[in-house]
């Protein structure tokens, strides 16, 4: 635990920028074991405790500037590298020490042992040396500092070679071990919910499929009525039905679309109609049920039309007639039966159109196009196989029968494979998509998650300039001619794990009560040190003197908003004055309500079958006020805290108080005595690095309400010191 004891010493020479800092500081180092973890719900901090920790505190604070005071069982671990001495007179004499028997040392490294290296292969306890001449401790404790991840700086390069070691690991797999996420000739996710949300996308090119269809349908109609014989019974009447209800889906595809290119240039209202059939047309593009209705009935309106032409077809009238027309020299009419090769060429333009049709699983299409495929080929091979055979060829070296076939089959491949490339890029777009808008929603959620973490740590306008202007490295601080500072400690409180356990929902309780003093009357929770709760009223940036950057190029654009903001008033009072005496009275205020939230906490364990020792509702609290400066701590794990003479008179009267007593300084009581509070002279107390100093009570009754003097006095009156 390292602490700065003030030793600052500094160098100015006229013409020249050379500044010589020497800062001595004292280290105290324990080894043991501790209880780590986060307290309350507001201002969230990572905290180690236990009694290990308290004897690290206490070797730091019984130490000596510019040296390393460890205990006993520390150097038992570390004798091999360093040599000791007695620790101080201080913790000899120290009561803590004394009572466990602790022994403290003060260490220097050895000499001949210039370059130490620890290796942990399997514990921590496993330690190796190198004995060598080559380097000094300075240059290898900076080596080892570049390699440690601290900070914004340090850390990508570690966290770079763990992503680069783990894309080799990838790259060395075979190909076998990882499934791909696409089927590869139907070309369905693996994934059967990833696979429905795809179909189920809203299907724009549908009047494209529709118009399509329609123009396949016209042509097979004009086809079949040019070789119609009417022997077949209502075929004019299924014509007459396909070709409206083609029609109708064609309008309702394409009638919105109409519309907006005919009044794309002026503003136009549209009639109930035109809605209902704008709403139809959405209806049916976001349907995937509706989408496979329509294409169901295409595919059987095909089938249909062809079924009129192939039944109106008599085979054995044709065959006699063609034998015939050999025989005797004459042309067969031609409207006798259908011509081979044109309905060959319809069925391939049907096969085309079930497979690109739009927005329809890709398994549904290729069946569907497969059972066109071979149907139509085994019903002209077998059927109406002398109709095919005195058909012409595409190829003298094929026969009519291999031509059809090739026709049919080259051209349900080719439409395959093109359909194939691009359903396999829309479903990799639409895979890629998902994951780009769950990557930008995982990261909307983590840097909502750090807004409100830092929300927890810093204060409000603190985080804004943080996350926006500041680099990790910047420092930032902030001076107030007057802030209320408050400590509160709970007395005789042992961090125990179960202790911790009633600690904390302690604090919890506090940090509620914080979120109504937090708005309006500018109360800020610091940090909790062990058992002791520390707070301040009047850090906001309207109240601040000054607010800079270390970095002077960036901070006119960077805090221009927050110059602009110290316009507002915070509190009703005009005065400045009055305004310092407003946060010394918010901050008492604040602190009451914390005996009365402890003493209702006491109240909820005495019904608690728990050991009366582990909790206690005598609590301490210490306030004074002054000028402090604030900022933010650190490149890492960012602290913001306060310091200043007021901070540490106030933590000196909570240190020194009494339990279940407010304690504050005389300039404290001059400014609650305005407010009609009654403060009591305690006399005077020690208070370190101060000397003595009067302090006084302030006066609480037993339903925990301030005691109020019956006359006010005027601001100018002084407190009479007994």
């Amino acid at each position: 635990m390292l602490r700065q004891p003030g030793t600052l010493h500094d160098r100015y020479y006229s013409g020249s920028a050379v500044v010589k800092i020497n800062i001595n500081i004292r280290v105290g180092v324990h080894s043991g074991s501790l209880f780590a973890g986060v307290l309350g719900s507001a201002k969230l901090q990572y905290d180690i405790w236990g009694q290990d920790v308290l004897i690290a505190n206490k070797l730091e604070g019984t130490g000596m500037p510019g040296q390393v005071h460890v205990s006993e069982r520390t150097f038992e671990l570390i004798k091999n590298w360093f040599e000791a001495r007695p620790g101080t007179e201080a913790a000899r004499k120290d009561a803590y020490f004394q009572k466990f028997n602790i022994f403290t040392f003060l260490i220097d490294p050895i000499e001949n042992k210039k370059n130490i290296e620890f290796d942990f292969p399997e514990s921590v306890d496993s330690f190796t040396t190198k004995d060598t001449n080559e380097g000094t401790p300075e240059l290898l404790i900076n080596e080892e500092l570049k390699k440690m991840p601290l900070g914004p700086k340090g850390f990508n390069e570690p966290l770079t070679k763990i992503l680069h070691f783990f894309n080799l690991r990838k790259q060395k797999e075979s190909p076998s071990s990882s499934r791909p996420e696409i089927g590869f000739f139907l070309l369905h996710y693996r994934d059967p919910r990833l696979e429905c949300k795809y179909l189920h996308q809203p299907d724009y090119m549908l009047k494209y499929s529709v118009l399509q269809a329609w123009c396949c349908a016209m042509s097979l109609i004009y086809l079949q009525l040019t070789y119609d014989h009417q022997s077949v019974k209502g075929s004019y009447y299924l014509d007459v039905f396909l070709v409206f209800a083609f029609s109708v889906l064609l309008i309702l595809t394409w009638y919105k679309m109409i519309c907006f290119w005919v009044y794309a240039d002026r503003p136009h209202r549209f009639s109930e109609l035109s809605c209902a059939l704008f709403q139809i047309a959405d209806n049916l593009q976001r349907s995937l049920i509706k989408r496979i209705s329509i294409y169901i009935f295409v595919i059987v309106a095909y089938f249909a039309i062809i079924s009129v032409m192939l039944n109106d077809c008599d085979m054995d009238e044709f065959q006699k007639e063609h034998i015939d027309s050999i025989l005797y020299q004459y042309e067969v009419e031609s409207a006798m039966c259908f011509a081979p090769w044109a309905l060959t060429c319809m069925v391939c333009s049907i096969i085309t159109n079930g497979i690109i049709f739009t927005r329809i699983p890709f398994i549904m299409r290729i069946v569907v196009s497969l059972v066109v495929c071979v149907t139509y080929l085994s019903i002209m091979l077998y059927q109406f196989d002398y109709l095919v055979n005195i058909s012409l060829t595409t190829n003298p070296f094929f026969k009519s029968e291999t031509a059809h076939c090739l026709m049919i089959v080259s051209t349900l491949l080719a439409v395959y494979c093109k359909e194939r490339q691009a359903e396999f890029n829309n479903k990799m777009n639409y895979k890629w998509r998902v994951e780009l808008l769950k990557k930008q929603e995982d990261a909307r959620l983590a840097d909502q998650s750090i807004t409100i973490l830092l929300h927890n740590i810093l204060p409000a306008h603190v985080v804004n300039v943080y996350l926006t202007y500041l680099a990790k490295d910047e420092l930032y601080y902030e001076v107030y001619d007057c802030v209320a500072v408050m400590f509160a400690s709970l007395k005789n409180f042992e961090l125990t794990l179960s202790n911790l356990r009633v600690l904390n929902e302690i604090i919890s309780e506090f940090d509620r009560l914080l979120s109504f003093y937090r708005n309006d009357n500018v109360v800020e929770k610091i940090k909790i040190v062990g058992s002791t709760y520390m707070a301040a009223c009047g850090l906001d940036i309207r109240l601040s003197s000054l607010v800079k950057s270390e970095k002077r190029n960036t901070t006119d654009s960077v805090f221009k908003e927050i110059h602009a903001r110290r316009s507002m008033s915070v509190f009703q009072s005009d005065s400045f004055s009055n305004k310092k005496d407003e946060l010394v009275f918010v901050i008492a205020t604040f602190a009451l309500d914390l005996m009365r939230t402890l003493w209702v906490c006491n109240n909820d364990y005495k019904n608690v079958p728990i050991d009366r020792d582990v909790f206690t509702a005598d609590m301490s609290i210490g306030i004074a006020s002054g000028e402090v400066m604030a900022g933010v701590v650190g490149a890492s794990q960012v602290h913001y805290d306060i310091w200043g003479n007021a901070v540490n008179v106030a933590s000196r009267m909570d240190s020194t108080g009494v339990a279940g007593k407010i304690q504050v300084t005389e300039e404290t009581a001059i400014v609650l005595r305005k407010f009609g509070l009654v403060c009591n002279y305690r006399g005077m107390t020690f208070v370190k690095g101060l000397g003595t100093l009067p302090t006084y009570f302030v006066e609480v009754d037993n339903n925990y309400e301030f005691k109020y003097a019956r006359d006010i006095r005027s601001e100018d009156s002084q407190i009479d010191i007994i």
